[in-house]
Order: structure tokens, then sequence, then C-alpha cells
């Protein structure tokens, strides 16, 4: 276990990173990206990467670091942090976690539930269905097949469901079974110092409006227009980060910019609800709550 970390978690544009980076200067730190869209390429803008100045101030670890083809997974996050606190170079370093995924929070204090492996088959048997038929129709599906599973995930969450879906038929055990089955922590939870950002939601509305702009403005077109290129299955994580579909309309011709962005940030939004409930939720008295940075 690391000797000294830092987490800090909060809803997107609540100014987490701004905070990250002040307590790694100021420790001699390093900054561990915690946020499941932060670690693709390409989409620098879209995902709210650290800026190059931000990288100057202080190391930054598993940004960018994963190509969009690709489907990145709690247990592979994980993986990569224990790899990168098993470095000599960094044994000495406190480590600051920053991020806006709740998942990755969890699995870094509790450990990850062991999963089984899914045949290839039965992945893109559902990732299939998902593509055709979206997430409500799955949900039910999942109703049918894990109805503890599916009663605590939401019908539009096609991610989680696909998820459960596959498990269930590699398995036939349900999800919610194999998450009992916890792993080893990669620190140590008492000693740890625990952030969570709590805005106050008219605040992080303006700042969420804000940044969006910025980023249409500062090439968030051509980031989208790189990755169209790439010819990506749209069910793939990457193809799902906020602002690629609209972006991606704009692009074929069939909205115009300020129109997509308005949708972006109404979806950035409700994207930021649904994290403020999860933290509010899901993380207990121990976490320090600030109303802002």
């Amino acid at each position: 276990m690391t000797r000294q970390a830092i987490l800090i978690a909060g809803p997107t544009a609540s100014g987490k990173s701004a905070l990250a980076l002040r307590l790694a200067r100021e420790a001699g730190g390093v900054i561990v990206n915690t946020d499941s869209m932060q670690v693709y390429d390409i989409l620098n803008l879209l995902t709210a990467r650290p800026s190059a100045h931000d990288l100057e101030i202080a190391p930054h670890y598993l940004y960018g670091h994963v190509p969009p083809a690709f489907s990145y997974s709690t247990g592979r996050w994980l993986a990569d942090v224990e790899a990168l606190l098993g470095r000599a170079e960094l044994s000495d370093k406190p480590v600051v976690f920053v991020g806006g995924t709740g998942l990755y929070f969890r699995a870094l204090l509790g450990g990850l539930s062991a999963m089984p492996d899914i045949p290839a088959e039965i992945r893109a048997h559902w990732r299939r269905h998902d593509a055709e038929h979206g997430a409500n129709k799955l949900h039910a599906i999942l109703a049918g097949k894990d109805p503890l599973a599916a009663s605590i995930l939401r019908p539009s969450d096609s991610q989680r469901i696909v998820r459960a879906l596959e498990v269930i038929d590699a398995s036939g055990r349900s999800i919610v079974d194999w998450q009992k089955e916890t792993g080893r922590p990669l620190i140590d939870p008492r000693t740890t110092r625990k952030i969570v950002i709590d805005p106050d939601r008219a605040w992080l509305g303006e700042r969420i409006a804000m940044r969006f702009q910025t980023m249409m403005t500062s090439g968030a077109i051509e980031e989208v227009s790189q990755l169209l290129a790439l010819q990506l299955p749209n069910e793939l994580p990457a193809m799902r980060a906020i602002g690629v579909k609209e972006i991606a309309e704009v692009i074929e011709g069939r909205s115009s910019a300020e129109e997509a962005a308005n949708r972006a940030i109404v979806a950035t939004r409700q994207y930021a609800k649904r994290q403020m409930t999860w933290f509010r939720n899901q993380l207990g008295d121990d976490w320090e709550r600030l109303a802002y940075p």
C-alpha cells in the first residue's frame, strides 16, 4: 500500500483538478487520474484532461493512455494503478487520486470483486443487442434473467446493464453476488485523506456551460473529427463521451454548433447531478465535504 495518499472526488467541472494540483505541488507528490473518460487518447478537451501547464507543475499519470478503440474497465485501471504504485521512483511520493468515477474510488479503497471471464461471443452478442435495441429493452431482459441486478441499475445505464447480462450469461451467477467477493485494497482507507467536492448546483451549472463553450472554440470539433475518422463502433465508451454525438451532428451538417453545445451542456449537467447523488449516497462520513475547492 502507498504510504501517503489523498483522494479527491467530485462531479465534472467542480474544480477538483485544480485542488489536486495545489495539494500535489505542496506535498511534492504526483497525480493519478481517477476518471474513466480521461483515460482515452484524442479526447483531450472534451474530457477536460490536464493542460500542458498543469503537467509542468506536477507529474500526471494514467491520462490519455488508452486508444479509443478499447473498452477500458475498472479492473484494468486498478491493475494499472497497482503497477504504477510499484515503481521505485514513486515509492516515496505522495499520490493524489482525482476524478469523478465513483467505482474507481471504491475499487481503490476496497479492492475489486472477482469477475468471470466473458467469452467473446457473449460480449459481442449483448453489445450488438445494445446497439440495435437500446438500454431500456436490455434492462427488461435483465429483469427476467437477474432481477436483483436490474433493481439497482438505471434503465438508461446501458454500459452496466450490458455488463450484468454478460456476467449472468457467462457464469450463471448475478453480478451482485460476484461484487460481494471483494479483493485487496491498494491503499489504506484509515490513513488516507479523502475529499469530495459537493458544490452548489447553480454555480456548477454555470461552470459547465462556460467550460463547454470554451471547448467548442478551442478544438473540440477537431477532436471529434479525429475520433470519427477511426470509424469505431458507437457502443465503445470513448464514442459515448458527452459531446461526441452532439458535435458529430455538427460535422455531418445535421445541427448547428450552438444547438450541439446546448444539448451537450444539458447532458453534462444531468451527468454531474448523477455523480453528486452517487457521492452523497456512497461515500461515508470519513470523507471531507467541500462546497468548492
